[in-house]
């Protein structure tokens, strides 16, 4: 239990997705003008990672690493190069099950998120949380571990940036740093607090 619990916190706070490898930026800063979108987002993102994650370990570990197909008598056959191709698939699915559900039950939100929803399914976080646990040989558990702290880590990124865009609204920014200007600063300043956390020992 410890080790999932450290998967957790170290993609949480240490290696954050957002705001330790930058990954997933569009989305975050056009996302984060407002708490109530930023929140809806973040639980789409954790809802997408945490289902994604273990889908594309089993992809990779029983169709597409090298030897993945013995099983089937074809262990010769090596099918890695898909791996970009079958996991942006996978997401793609998982993002449509969202769309779906979120236009079914929260469609003020649906239309909030406009085309930042969809496009998800590129968003490079995403992906590159599948990619990170095949390069780190995360089992089924650590992936889905992994996927979920991942998600979670780019919900607290995403809330918290937005939180402080809005209350950056009351004051006084000077006009040429308004809008993009200020959020990059202030994703940098976050980063920097985040970085704080490298220090820890698990």
């Amino acid at each position: 239990m410890q080790h999932y619990i450290n998967i957790i916190i170290n993609s949480v706070f240490i290696e954050n997705i957002l705001l330790i490898y930058f990954l997933g930026m569009c989305s975050f800063l056009s996302i984060s003008k407002k708490v109530e979108t930023s929140i809806g987002l973040g639980l789409a993102v954790i809802f997408v990672l945490s289902i994604t994650a273990p889908a594309n370990w089993a992809i990779n570990e029983y169709l597409l690493a090298e030897g993945a197909l013995s099983w089937a008598g074809l262990g010769h056959i090596n099918l890695d190069f898909l791996q970009f191709i079958v996991f942006i698939s996978v997401i793609a699915a998982m993002v449509q099950l969202v769309e779906m559900l979120m236009d079914r039950f929260s469609p003020a939100l649906y239309v909030n998120l406009g085309i930042f929803l969809p496009l998800i399914t590129v968003n490079c976080s995403i992906l590159g949380t599948s990619l990170f646990l095949v390069e780190r040989d995360y089992n089924l558990a650590e992936s889905t571990v992994f996927g979920f702290g991942s998600g979670l880590g780019f919900f607290l990124a995403i809330v918290s940036l937005a939180t402080v865009r809005k209350r950056m609204r009351y004051s006084d920014v000077p006009s040429s740093l308004r809008g993009v200007g200020m959020a990059m600063l202030l994703t940098g300043l976050i980063s920097m607090a985040f970085l704080g956390f490298s220090g820890i020992s698990l």
